[in-house]
């Protein structure tokens, strides 16, 4: 008999229920959004643009009949947008069923964001972290709630994060090992999230990536590196990369699918995890460290200055 395949026609019934996406006018983020608003939920896209917001909100609704969409001003690269933000969301909703951090910048030039923290960890991580701790008391107790972090394949790439130089100050900057410090953050913050919540009930956290997908943050990426890196790259993409709309499913079924236990990770289950149907996948061994994970924990509350009621 063959494998059963989780597709977009496997995610149950949304009614009456809430989804924050961040980074959900574009890519993965906007078919997460367009299958969730086609089963019924209320889905908020935020955003940093705006205006790209409202456009990305019109497509939707123009192929979706009756879809609830809002758009929320949301900079994960400013505490201070992230703050202004959360209190928005908090006013306007009085429970929140799902949280997707889904946004994130990729391969970027050494750069800070608006708090002084390198831009990649700054915006994948922290600001997902602030977010995420500022809305958490309008998912406990709502049932099936779920945070739902997207980390990236990329994780494994760099070595251990430096905790006593988050900022490559002292080390010389990689941007590609940066961005696999902020991927591999998402998911230690995911799995000490989880611990922090077990045995409380809802929500649970999970985390998601969606393999090698055709996106404009990845199709940016490629346009950065050398010719001869996007001449072989143009020969083995078929192999590697997946629509948008396949790469959202890890993230669909994370978020919606009734057999998801806290803590888990998904991904494509075809040749390393770049292309296929979700599936529950494993991350490296550095991502499971719990010293670690409490470490990154203490400092991403110092230097948010946001703490979680768990």
């Amino acid at each position: 008999m063959p494998r059963q395949r989780w597709t977009a026609a496997d995610v149950p019934g949304q009614h009456g229920r809430v989804a924050v996406i961040t980074g959900a006018n574009t890519g993965v983020g906007f078919e997460t959004a367009k299958v969730l608003a086609a089963r019924g939920a209320s889905v908020v896209l935020a955003v940093r643009d705006v205006d790209k917001g409202k456009r990305a909100a019109a497509q939707i609704t123009a192929s979706v009949a009756d879809a609830d969409i809002r758009v929320q001003r949301l900079d994960l690269a400013s505490l201070a947008s992230v703050r202004a933000a959360a209190d928005e969301l908090r006013d306007t909703h009085a429970r929140i069923d799902l949280l997707i951090n889904n946004a994130g910048v990729m391969y970027t030039p050494r750069s800070v964001t608006e708090d002084g923290f390198e831009l990649q960890l700054g915006t994948n991580h922290l600001g997902h972290f602030a977010l995420t701790g500022l809305l958490l008391d309008k998912m406990l107790r709502v049932p099936r709630s779920r945070v739902v972090t997207v980390s990236s394949a990329g994780h494994r790439q760099g070595g251990p994060i430096d905790f006593d130089d988050l900022d490559w100050n002292t080390n010389e900057y990689s941007r590609v090992a940066a961005y696999g410090h902020s991927k591999l953050a998402n998911l230690m913050f995911t799995y000490e999230l989880q611990r922090r919540l077990s045995g409380k009930g809802e929500p649970i956290a999970t985390a998601a990536h969606p393999g090698g997908s055709d996106t404009g943050g990845s199709r940016a990426s490629v346009s950065r590196q050398s010719a001869l890196f996007r001449a072989a790259f143009a020969l083995v993409r078929p192999l590697l990369i997946q629509s948008s709309e396949m790469g959202a499913l890890p993230t669909l079924r994370a978020a919606t699918d009734p057999a998801v236990q806290g803590g888990q990770y998904y991904g494509p289950d075809g040749f390393s995890e770049s292309k296929g149907h979700p599936k529950v996948v494993k991350s490296s061994a550095r991502s499971y460290d719990t010293a670690a994970q409490r470490r990154l924990w203490t400092i991403s509350e110092e230097l948010t200055g946001v703490s979680f009621p768990v």
